[in-house]
């Protein structure tokens, strides 16, 4: 994901070597959650909770990056749906605090931005609730409360 322009400060001059160093040296070019590759397109069941084809080893995973044991449930040809989305790491911060990434990256994981999304989702929840709290507070403070 790109870093926003305003918290560019934030991050260490060498952000992207130490980027690439997570991502392709330490987690080999995957995703640290679910086994992903960087760089390819993923065949994923929509609606089946993650489940997508490995076309490197021939199995299908579950949503952690597990092999499944036997291949999905089988659906009629009309009732599977089916997508192929672009793979592509990124460093994510895993308590949310890019001024810090602890000793030797600990606090850094490299993932595919399903699992990103599903890691910040707390925390985009907690953001989105407290500008929208802040936004209502100047509001009652110099327009009046909102009708």
């Amino acid at each position: 994901m790109p870093i926003r322009p305003e918290h560019r400060w934030l991050y260490p001059i060498d952000w992207p070597e130490i980027s690439n160093i997570v991502r392709f040296t330490r987690a080999g070019g995957r995703c640290e959650h679910c086994q992903r590759p960087h760089g390819r397109h993923v065949a994923q069941l929509i609606g089946a909770n993650g489940v997508w084809w490995d076309a490197e080893i021939n199995v299908w995973r579950d949503g952690r990056g597990r092999q499944l044991r036997h291949a999905p449930e089988f659906v009629p040809l009309e009732a599977i749906r089916m997508t192929r989305k672009p793979v592509y790491l990124a460093t994510a911060h895993l308590n949310h605090d890019p001024t810090f990434s602890g000793p030797r990256w600990r606090n850094l994981a490299a993932l595919c931005p399903r699992c990103h999304m599903i890691h910040d989702g707390p925390e985009h929840r907690r953001r989105r609730w407290w500008n929208a709290f802040r936004r209502r507070a100047l509001g009652d403070l110099f327009s009046g409360r909102y009708s």
